[in-house]
């Protein structure tokens, strides 16, 4: 018998292609049958399974289904580092990084050139907390706009580095949205605000739902929802 089969592993893994991902197990009470997927970054695979499954099973399960994540990873864009490639994804185009050391720490964005100084060491980090205000203050806007035409009040907005979703609607109100999104074109962003602010009003997707959404999206939310199915995988490129 396979070592892999005799045992329940601690911290499973596959090899694909060379590379040794770790298989991240997600157990859900409601979950009727095994379901795979490759982490948007490639950097792992992740099975849910029901209660009653065992991760011996599970992993058996991801051995079975090397030939598909093979295509899977082959999919994921390359990493893409914004202090060598002196570019940042931004608003479904790119800014250039235009660092000099005795400029001014603080971002300066000057229309397609991102401004700043400071030590170049610190240099990725901070592109990345000025790209995450970026995306609190769109997301702001955005969701000011869409609970103004629900006739609702503004949701507070928070930032989530999920590696799932690109939102969610709390029962309390606030709406998490996933950063990467600034770098999508702003339909493609804003269309995930407008539905989750649909979702302070209908928490489903029934019918109700979809024409409130359908009221609230000035574009297409199919358009949108097929940019996200085919280049969502870029957004996760950059900073890990």
């Amino acid at each position: 018998m396979i070592d892999w089969l005799r045992r329940e592993p601690e911290d499973p893994v596959v090899e694909i292609e060379g590379r040794v991902l770790p298989i991240e197990l997600t157990r859900n009470a409601r979950a009727q049958r095994l379901t795979l997927r490759l982490a948007p970054d490639g950097r792992a695979v992740r099975i849910t399974l029901p209660n009653w499954c065992r991760t011996a099973e599970a992993v058996a399960f991801a051995h079975a289904r090397r030939a598909w994540l093979t295509e899977q990873l082959a999919k994921v864009p390359a990493r893409r580092d914004p202090v060598l490639d002196g570019k940042l994804l931004y608003r479904g185009g790119e800014i250039a990084v235009d660092w000099d050391a005795g400029a001014p720490r603080r971002p300066r964005l000057d229309r397609d050139r991102l401004v700043l100084g400071g030590p170049q060491d610190t240099l990725a980090r901070r592109l990345h907390r000025w790209i995450e205000g970026e995306a609190l203050r769109l997301f702001t806007d955005d969701a000011r706009d869409y609970c103004a035409r629900a006739d609702l009040s503004f949701a507070g907005v928070r930032l989530t580095r999920a590696r799932r979703r690109w939102g969610s609607c709390s029962s309390e109100g606030v709406l998490r949205l996933n950063w990467r999104l600034v770098q999508a074109p702003d339909t493609v962003r804003r269309s995930v605000v407008a539905h989750e602010v649909a979702h302070l009003v209908h928490f489903d997707h029934s019918p109700a739902f979809h024409a409130l959404l359908d009221r609230l999206f000035e574009e297409d939310v199919e358009e949108a929802n097929r940019w996200l199915s085919r280049h969502g995988r870029t957004l996760y490129a950059t900073f890990g």
